[in-house]
């Protein structure tokens, strides 16, 4: 199994920039006290690949950078070759991660999530849809023919939603805040709106209620988890109140469920936007360490 990691392509963001970009150097930090040996690197997606989820002219114009200016602003961030390294790097993270779970039973990239990004644009601090583009890769090749997206971001996955609207080899179930962003929605598989304060008890209820009934309506041979860490009680733009025991209460209910049916995993990282950061580091390193061990991996304690 591998992890892989991204933050030795760090995002360039302007000064005053509220997105926690300090998150991804200090969870691999923290993994590398329990797992050094498993992280890895990825190669960025490459064009072709990124082509199998997104139109040709919106990959072409993040590359080339000319996208339009109002585009770059609903992603959040500025154009840069910087942020186009980054973006196709935690894309190809999550290709080889797709391609660990089906060697090994799962895989991990310590960032990705990004299921704002439709196919012609990027919204909502996603450039590239890494999911999408993972899941028509594997299809593509031939390695499966049916995925099952978990989407446990704070934020409905619209994007994923709008790629794969109408095709019925991609389930999409996403579990988030009712009143959050996105405010304009593409209707997924399955979507469940959760009113804000929901805490512990009424969200793994809900999650336990739906779970495994989406694993028999998918027929999935591989499922994609976006383990956000912003439905915490303390993430400034979750809207929810989970705990960090609560949210750990959530992976194992999600590992435990893919486990049994013998399906391979693949697991991102997703949103967390914690104040101090160190709140959603804590989150995402336990999901990791779970995720190891639901996985049969012996760790340090």
């Amino acid at each position: 199994m591998h992890i892989y990691r991204t933050d030795v392509f760090p995002m360039p963001l302007p000064p005053g920039h509220r997105f926690p970009a300090e998150k991804y150097a200090l969870l691999t930090q923290a993994v590398a006290g329990f797992a050094a040996e498993q992280l890895a690197i990825a190669p960025p997606a490459s064009r072709d690949e990124l082509c199998s989820a997104h139109a040709p002219s919106y990959v072409d114009a993040v590359l080339g950078g000319t996208v339009p200016p109002a585009v770059m602003r609903e992603i959040g961030f500025p154009w840069s070759p910087g942020l186009v390294e980054r973006s196709c790097r935690s894309v190809g993270a999550t290709v080889w991660a797709a391609l660990s779970a089906l060697e090994s039973g799962c895989g991990i990239n310590l960032a990705g999530g990004t299921h704002h990004a439709s196919a012609d644009k990027g919204s909502g601090f996603c450039v590239f849809n890494d999911v999408a583009v993972a899941i028509r890769t594997l299809q593509r090749s031939g390695r499966i023919r049916r995925a099952l997206v978990v989407d446990l971001d704070v934020h409905q996955g619209n994007g994923t939603a709008a790629i794969f609207a109408g095709d019925p080899s991609v389930f999409t179930f996403s579990m988030h805040g009712a009143r959050n962003f996105p405010f304009r929605r593409t209707a997924g598989s399955l979507d469940i709106d959760l009113p804000d304060g929901t805490g512990d008890d009424e969200y793994l209820a809900a999650l336990s209620a739906n779970l495994e009934p989406v694993l028999t309506a998918a027929r999935a041979d591989i499922v994609f988890y976006l383990a956000g860490a912003d439905p915490y009680a303390g993430d400034r733009l979750g809207k929810l109140s989970l705990t960090k025991a609560g949210l750990a209460a959530r992976d194992r209910q999600v590992l435990q469920a893919v486990r049994q049916s013998q399906l391979s995993l693949v697991v991102t990282m997703a949103g967390g936007y914690a104040v101090p950061v160190s709140d959603t580091v804590d989150i995402q390193t336990a999901t990791v360490r779970l995720t190891l061990e639901a996985f049969g991996q012996a760790l340090p304690q």
